[in-house]
């Protein structure tokens, strides 16, 4: 764990003291292979919003649930706020690693009932929050499957340790810009790696009744008449 802290830190380090050239460079490959310059500014962009949008909601998260352990009266309740935050990053078990502390230390406090309720408070929270609302903000910004983000989490926390568990979505994103998205021939791979698009809203008409628009078209198509006839009349 401290190896992979030092390691990450070193290479925050060196990334940041080259980070002021880093616009000269992609203009320098943009003009030999223009393909990779727009993978390259495309996973910049991608990986900003994918933690810009992670972090915010998983500030909200923490606070939900610091405040909901706060009311029941659960000891360490920043603690659990600051793993819940942390953990957020984790993607598919990053919800239970957040969760089974607090829980367990509920049930060795006050008993299975009181555990039983910071489980529901936390999976209402995450559920609401994780589930329905952040993917609506974040879209497409990360773009990979379910089984891509796990197997990537499994790969990266054996390469990283711990570490990898909060790494894994960047980084697998990095890879996926260097060995897939500047290679046309590659695009198979891609289709593989990514989430399935998602289907469009279906549009309000299709929820018209059909014996209602057939007896519209009826009434217009009487009035259509009586208009003739008494142009004929008229005539």
């Amino acid at each position: 764990m401290t190896t992979s802290v030092v390691f990450l830190l070193a290479l925050l380090l060196f990334l940041s003291i080259e980070a002021s050239g880093i616009d000269a460079r992609l203009l320098e490959i943009a003009a030999d292979r223009p393909q990779v310059s727009v993978a390259l500014k495309g996973f910049a962009h991608r990986t900003r919003r994918y933690l810009v949008v992670t972090t915010i909601f998983g500030l909200i998260v923490a606070a939900l649930d610091t405040i909901a352990l706060a009311w029941m009266g659960i000891p360490l309740v920043v603690l659990w706020g600051l793993l819940s935050f942390v953990t957020n990053y984790i993607p598919n078990v990053g919800f239970v690693l957040g969760l089974l502390p607090p829980a367990l230390l509920t049930l060795l406090a006050s008993g299975w009932r009181p555990m039983l309720i910071v489980i529901l408070v936390y999976t209402a929270i995450n559920f609401v929050a994780q589930s329905l609302i952040q993917p609506h903000y974040v879209g497409d910004a990360v773009g990979l499957s379910t089984a891509t983000a796990f197997m990537s989490l499994v790969f990266w926390a054996w390469v990283l340790g711990p570490l990898g568990l909060l790494l894994a979505i960047p980084a697998t994103l990095l890879l996926m810009v260097v060995l897939v998205d500047i290679d046309p021939q590659a695009g198979w791979v891609a289709a593989l790696l990514r989430a399935p698009p998602r289907a469009e809203r279906p549009r309000l008409r299709s929820f018209i009744p059909i014996a209602g628009v057939r007896r519209r078209r009826r009434k217009a198509t009487r009035q259509r008449r009586r208009r003739d006839d008494q142009d004929r009349c008229a005539d």
